[in-house]
């Protein structure tokens, strides 16, 4: 097969000007280079499209591919993610992850939360705020946790996003509003251990490749998994196996949410436990980031013994038997 691929080259927008912190959820030459090399030991031939403005240009010259491996960010809007997926919808061309729908809701974290608390999965109480003004009105009980509304990677998360009086959540907030020009996610903070769970397949098919604990070490930026702890996350986080009751209460919580939102393929979701021990969906990444050592989807893979080509290779096989 002809399978084509979609993607934001972190490269690209950094030589426009765009800074780091902007480009965080863009991938690396590297990332693109081992998912063409992994297509390539399917059997398949891969062709590298790159960002929707390349894709339009192809389309419009009337390329065609058997499948498209799509992992395009986007940059503007609560659509970004939905962009790609829609243009290959409009021309039914078949492509791997989630459609634009599942996409699009998945990246508004209180939208999401919605869906998730409505379908009686827990996750930690919220309040989605658009201007400073609407800080005074929030009542829930402190520690407050803060984070713009529709990013990814940490983006906006730092130590300054734990809250603890209202001075400081209105400061911060203010803060957040004005440097990303988007609504802002205030919920209680969830004060237990943190999960990330792996998930690959769609409908029956669908289950965990392993759970992880992500473990702040001293050096970290304490007690939040932030942008910074991330980025530097070789150095400063441990991912640890993990499956005791706790954990698996995690897995089956990912596993209900993933299914609850129709995300489809592979994906990942975060969850934190409360001070009763019960994990709390924190959010879902239905395009999780597949850097062979840096992605949190590729280490807990790796942890469980599947290799990249294996992760790859079941990623594509269940976008296969999904499209018939």
């Amino acid at each position: 097969m002809r399978i084509g691929m979609t993607y934001d080259l972190r490269d690209d927008y950094l030589a426009m000007g765009f800074a780091e912190e902007e480009t965080a959820e863009f991938d690396r030459e590297s990332t693109i280079q081992a998912i063409e090399n992994a297509i390539r030991n399917m059997g398949h031939e891969p062709i590298r499209i790159g960002n929707i403005q390349a894709l339009v240009e192809e389309l419009a010259a009337g390329k065609q591919w058997d499948l498209v491996f799509n992992i395009a960010e986007g940059l503007y809007g609560f659509g970004r993610e939905s962009q790609v997926p829609a243009l290959l919808d409009a021309y039914r061309i078949p492509y791997v992850f989630s459609d634009p729908l599942v996409l699009a809701l998945t990246l508004h974290k209180g939208m999401t939360k919605h869906v998730i608390r409505d379908m009686g999965l827990p996750t930690a109480d919220f309040v989605v705020i658009t201007s400073k003004d609407e800080v005074h009105k929030i009542d829930l009980p402190y520690p407050l946790f803060v984070k713009p509304v529709a990013e990814g990677t940490g983006k906006g998360v730092t130590p300054a996003s734990k809250i603890a009086g209202q001075s400081v959540l209105l400061e911060t907030c203010d803060k957040l509003l004005r440097e990303f020009r988007q609504p802002i996610l205030v919920e209680t903070f969830l004060q237990g251990r943190e999960f990330t769970v792996g998930i690959v397949g769609n409908g029956a098919q669908t289950r965990s490749i392993g759970v992880m604990e992500i473990i702040l070490l001293d050096h970290s930026e304490p007690e939040v998994y932030s942008y910074h702890n991330k980025e530097f996350c070789e150095d400063l986080v441990e991912y640890r196996r993990v499956d005791d009751s706790e954990a698996k209460q995690a897995e089956e919580i990912a596993i209900a949410s993933y299914k609850v939102l129709g995300c489809r393929d592979a994906g990942r979701v975060d969850l934190r436990s409360d001070a009763r021990g019960i994990p709390n969906f924190i959010e879902i990444n239905p395009l999780a980031g597949l850097h062979p050592e840096h992605s949190d989807l590729c280490i807990i893979a790796a942890t469980y013994g599947i290799s990249y080509q294996e992760l790859l290779k079941e990623i594509v096989q269940s976008a296969l038997q999904r499209i018939g």
